[in-house]
Order: C-alpha cells, then sequence, then structure tokens
C-alpha cells in the first residue's frame, strides 16, 4: 500500500482526537501516481470500454486532483487518497471497466496537463465557465458555493461579506475561489469600501495553514470544507453562500466525456450518486441527468 514519506505530517478524518495537519501533508507527493490498489479499490473487470486514443494509458482512467479540500478531496493517514470525488472518480472507473490512477498536482497545473495529456481527466470540482467550457469538455456533477473562513470563534466579529473590507484574505492560485475574492474586492470598493489584500498560494493547504498563523485574517475555500474545517473547530465559518456555482469533471477527448457521462447517469439511476453525496451533505446537480455542458474545444 502506497505511503507519502514520514516526513510529512498527513490530515486524518474527523473520527476523534485528531492533531493540526501540516501543510505539506494535504500534497505530500505532488505529481505522484496513486494507483486504484493504493487507494484500496480492486482492479475493474469488466471488459474495459475505452483504449487509447480515448484515454492515454490503457486499461486506467488517469485522473488529476489536489488532495487539499476535506472532506471532498484529501489524504489520510496512511497517505491514501479519500473524500466524495475519489469515490466518484473511482464507480466512474468502474462502471468503465478502468483502474483508477490519480496524479497529485497543484490546480493551476491541471488545465495545461489535461491538454498535454498527462491525464485524462480533471477530478478536482472545477467549476464551470463559459471559457473553460471552450476549452474542455465539461461535465456538471456538483453544486457548490464559496465560503470565508475566520480564526476559531471569528474574534474580528465577520458575518457578511462588507465586514472583509480593508482585511487580508488567503486564497489558491489559479481557481474560480481566487476569481470569486476578487469579485468581492471589486464590490467591496464599488460600496466604496476598503478592497481586499489578497494573497495567493500554490494549494489551499498553504491559504489555510497561512489562516491558522494568523498571516491573513480570513481565508476563501467552498461551502463543505468550510464546514469540515468548521465542525474539527479549527476555523469558523464567517461567511457562507456566496456565488452558487457548478462544479464539473473536465476531459480533452470527447468520447471519454460522453462515456463519463452515461456512467454518471447509471450511478444516479442505480441510486449511488444520491447516496454519496447525501452521505457528505454535498449538493447535487438541478438537472435529472447528466450531459456535457458548453461546446468543448474548437
Amino acid at each position: 500500500m502506497t505511503r507519502t514519506s514520514d516526513r510529512d505530517s498527513i490530515l486524518h478524518p474527523p473520527a476523534g482526537g485528531m492533531g493540526r495537519p501540516d501543510r505539506r501533508g494535504f500534497l505530500a507527493g505532488a505529481g505522484a501516481l496513486v494507483g486504484g490498489a493504493a487507494l484500496g479499490v480492486r482492479p475493474a473487470r469488466a471488459q474495459a470500454k475505452l483504449a487509447p486514443p480515448n484515454i492515454i494509458k490503457a486499461g486506467t482512467l488517469v485522473m488529476s486532483i489536489n488532495p487539499t479540500l476535506p472532506p471532498l478531496q484529501f489524504v489520510d493517514d496512511k497517505g491514501e487518497l479519500q473524500g466524495m470525488r475519489v469515490e466518484l472518480g473511482n464507480a466512474v472507473a468502474k462502471k468503465l471497466g478502468l483502474t483508477p490512477e490519480y496524479v497529485r498536482i497543484e490546480f493551476a497545473a491541471m488545465v495545461p496537463g489535461l491538454a498535454a495529456k498527462r491525464w485524462d481527466m480533471i477530478n478536482t470540482g472545477i467549476f464551470w465557465t463559459e471559457e473553460r467550457s471552450k476549452l474542455m469538455y465539461m461535465v456538471p456533477y456538483e453544486r457548490a458555493a464559496i465560503s470565508f473562513l475566520v480564526s476559531r470563534g471569528n474574534p474580528l466579529g465577520i458575518t457578511k461579506w462588507q465586514d472583509l473590507a480593508g482585511k487580508a484574505v488567503s486564497v489558491e492560485l489559479g481557481g474560480i475561489e481566487e476569481r470569486r475574492t476578487r469579485e468581492v474586492d471589486a464590490m467591496l470598493k464599488k460600496e466604496g469600501l476598503a478592497g481586499l489584500d489578497i494573497r495567493t498560494f500554490n494549494n489551499f493547504a498553504e491559504s489555510f495553514q497561512a489562516l491558522r498563523a494568523r498571516q491573513v485574517d480570513a481565508a476563501t475555500s467552498i461551502d463543505a470544507t468550510a464546514m469540515f474545517w468548521q465542525g474539527r473547530g479549527d476555523f469558523t465559518r464567517a461567511v457562507a453562500g456566496l456565488f452558487p456555482q457548478t462544479a464539473t469533471f473536465a476531459f480533452a477527448d470527447k468520447t471519454l466525456a460522453l462515456a463519463v457521462v452515461d456512467a454518471l447517469n447509471a450511478l444516479r439511476k442505480e441510486g449511488y450518486y444520491d447516496s454519496l453525496f447525501d452521505r457528505y451533505g454535498v449538493l447535487k446537480i438541478e438537472s435529472d441527468t447528466f450531459a456535457i455542458q458548453g461546446p468543448g474545444p474548437g
């Protein structure tokens, strides 16, 4: 069973008596491949429904992920990937008769890596935008909104986005969270208030560590992750539910994207999708069926 280096401190799921995670633990082994066997997933026995060139590696569905967002995607104390998005990715791979394999990588590298065929699929809850839908085939499967985390107990008394005026806010570089943080900055300035001091980091683990160290006043996150940290007692979710948006899987190959659409529709018909999302408290897409949204590349 694959483990990360002993020198890395790894996040453990919320099961009583957990210590604080070191920021390096979330993304230990960045760029390393983690196969289905390392995740405790048995290789799929069904006949593979896809082969190269529609996938980059025969018999395998290679997915990029940045495991820094518990409970959706994170590394446990054994160095293994866990979370709702990992479970869903594994279930999709099984439907396709493929073995899941993950590349742990920073978000900023995911879209270029997909175009360069370093992986078949982005599995990190990438938000749908019209611009992105022209670069990739995007399949919505999840609804998520933005939260702002603050130090435990909310010592600054932040309860609405206007209270963030003049505050230092940390956020992962390159994602929709950064874009939304900059939108809040513009909204504040439009109301004649002081803007944000936005500080970007390579990943969410570093962003949250900056908040823990009191280097910033708040950190941007998606709602489910903010709820996780508040439930653990690490931070307080001061502002929630901003900019509700659709999260997607993303692909460079349309044939693969359509096959994943079929797999997701089958998983929903079987009740797996609803059961998984209910267990994690994650919002489902509003449509009854899955489909590619947007034109895709070229």
